[in-house]
């Protein structure tokens, strides 16, 4: 369960379960809010994101999250997708100028794209310690000083590999220093990385990355 509070002047003025498929910022704005992440709390099944919020000063249409709908479903499919969210950490790690990236495996529906070091968190485990965990396994670096910037979410309903899905992605996005930069090796043989670089800023056109990569770094202030 995740539960979005919402503080306003030290108070709390709102608060609610972010529903399945539900982003939010655009829960907090249903109810009258507009606002930005300030921490996550608590571990994986009890999980509290907060915000600092103000009121919204234009008019909001009530309602709740759109059901799953999914593009050339019939209303029998949509009936029977079972829901699955999937919570995970990320972390923008950079050093002496390069971006800490790791390559997709072939097992993922992205296979040879570049991604953020991080992925699920652990049921019990708190997101910053996924962080320095999937940082670990994935690209064997140490880093410290995790720090939330953003909660990134996505809602898709449609077919894939996997069959029906209606899926719903929370990514806590962080920063993270790694003050001793090694060469990346990939720890967690067979898993969803097949490889991870360090790669200049200045050449990050050069790889191909996962849409959500450029929304972190304009999120950090990178692109």
């Amino acid at each position: 369960m995740i539960t979005v509070v919402g503080c306003r002047s030290g108070r709390e003025v709102v608060s609610f379960a972010l529903a399945h498929g539900e982003d939010p910022v655009a829960g907090l704005e249903r109810r009258g809010w507009a606002g930005r992440v300030e921490a996550v709390e608590g571990v994986l099944g009890a999980l509290t994101l907060r915000y600092v919020v103000e009121p919204v000063e234009h008019d909001v249409a009530p309602g709740e999250p759109a059901g799953p709908e999914g593009p050339g479903l019939s209303h029998a499919e949509r009936l029977r997708i079972e829901p699955h969210q999937r919570v995970a950490a990320y972390a923008v790690v950079v050093a002496h100028g390069a971006l800490l990236l790791t390559q997709l495996a072939p097992r993922t529906g992205a296979a040879g794209r570049w991604n953020l070091p991080g992925g699920g968190i652990d049921p019990g485990e708190a997101p910053v310690d996924a962080v320095v965990r999937e940082v670990a396994e994935e690209t064997g670096q140490v880093v410290d000083e995790v720090r939330l910037v953003d909660v990134m979410t996505q809602h898709w309903v449609g077919r894939s590999a996997r069959g029906l899905e209606d899926y719903h992605a929370v990514r806590l996005l962080h920063t993270a220093r790694c003050a001793e930069p090694t060469r990346p090796v990939v720890h967690d043989v067979g898993g969803s990385t097949s490889d991870a670089r360090w790669v200049p800023l200045d050449d990050l056109s050069s790889v191909e990355v996962v849409a959500s990569v450029s929304v972190a770094l304009r999120a950090v202030g990178l692109a």
